[in-house]
């Protein structure tokens, strides 16, 4: 990938939120809320570029593995 880092955003009077909200009626936010909801059942597996190549989304990454997959039991169980 030819990602570039990006630089943050400088703060200005329009950061500000709108009139119509106030900070007391969103609540307190809490760290981490949702994250083991999340992670459960995520796997995240870091491909090299020459495979992403190929494989391209998720989906055909999975096919390939299932049929590998199938091909291995075939093997190993004949």
């Amino acid at each position: 990938m030819n990602a570039k880092p990006t630089k943050k955003a400088k703060a200005t009077d329009q950061d500000t939120m709108r009139a119509e909200y106030r900070r007391e009626d969103l609540g307190k936010g809490v760290r981490g809320k949702y994250f083991q909801q999340h992670t459960q059942g995520t796997n995240l597996v870091l491909l090299q570029p020459e495979v992403a190549k190929v494989f391209s989304t998720p989906a055909a990454v999975n096919e390939a593995l299932r049929g590998l997959m199938q091909i291995a039991q075939r093997v190993t169980h004949p």
